[in-house]
């Protein structure tokens, strides 16, 4: 399997990733099972908090494996802080993973239930220097997870998401994606869980504190079938679904989740 072409199918997918990206097999990796009952609630974990500026969002793109929305982390425009953190942590982009049905397609899993999707949006820490030198740190990424559940009275902001997919409906088509407040997304609870774990795409860096919110956001399952009609091939190439592109969990070693909630 060449470096550059790891994916989700049976020839590249997570089983094989480690053949060429060592670290995911690493005792922090993402995603894990989260059982309430090996939960420990801390309770000096405080509020997480965000000031996002609606001007950082540039680009919405189909990189063949998810769709992502990429800001201007050039300075702080648009940071994630509190909870966990000790530090204001960059916002750099979000993404999705999801599956071929409505059932399945998130990539932590609580208590045995999977949701449809999972939204991650990936911050860094700016005393790094820069995203790259993050990735080598434990403390470098910071990431704030969202379930993604099929309802009866879907959240009209993810609609913005969804539009912008009719623009980028094949792998490598990039649009432009202006003026978005990705606080929009955030369920109306702050309640979370926190854990230190890793990137769930290769190289799988193990360099993210992890902020799962207990909360899922409803989408309907109209919604969900438009994520599902992205191609993950090129456009002069045969349509292939972009769908089940999702880690499955990673053994949890010995790592302590913590809730801010009782």
């Amino acid at each position: 399997m060449a470096q550059a072409v790891w994916g989700y199918d049976s020839d590249n997918g997570p089983d094989h990733w480690h053949e060429n990206y060592p670290m995911a097999k690493g005792d922090k990796q993402s995603p894990i099972e989260i059982n309430s009952k090996d939960v420990q609630h801390d309770s000096s974990l405080g509020p997480w908090h965000t000031s996002y500026d609606p001007g950082a969002a540039k680009t919405i793109l189909n990189n063949g494996r998810t769709c992502r929305v990429v800001f201007d982390d050039t300075f702080d425009r648009s940071v994630l802080r509190g909870g966990p953190l000790t530090e204001a942590y960059r916002l750099r982009q979000l993404h999705l993973h999801w599956g071929s049905s409505d059932d399945h397609g998130s990539e932590h899993v609580i208590d045995g239930v999977k949701y449809a999707a999972e939204l991650h949006m990936v911050h860094w820490n700016p005393k790094h220097g820069n995203f790259a030198g993050a990735l080598k740190q434990p403390d470098g990424v910071a990431v704030v997870g969202i379930f993604l559940k099929v309802g009866k009275t879907p959240k009209p902001e993810i609609k913005r998401i969804l539009q912008g997919i009719d623009n980028i409906k094949t792998k490598g088509k990039e649009a432009p994606f202006q003026h978005f407040d990705p606080s929009i997304l955030f369920p109306k609870s702050r309640d979370y869980w926190t854990y230190h774990g890793s990137f769930t795409t290769p190289p799988c860096e193990e360099c993210i504190t992890w902020i799962l919110l207990r909360e899922p956001i409803e989408v309907s399952s109209d919604q969900m079938a438009k994520l599902r009609s992205l191609s993950k091939n090129g456009e002069n190439e045969p349509v292939n679904p972009l769908v089940d592109n999702w880690r499955p969990c990673q053994p949890v070693k010995g790592r302590v989740v913590r809730s801010s909630f009782k």
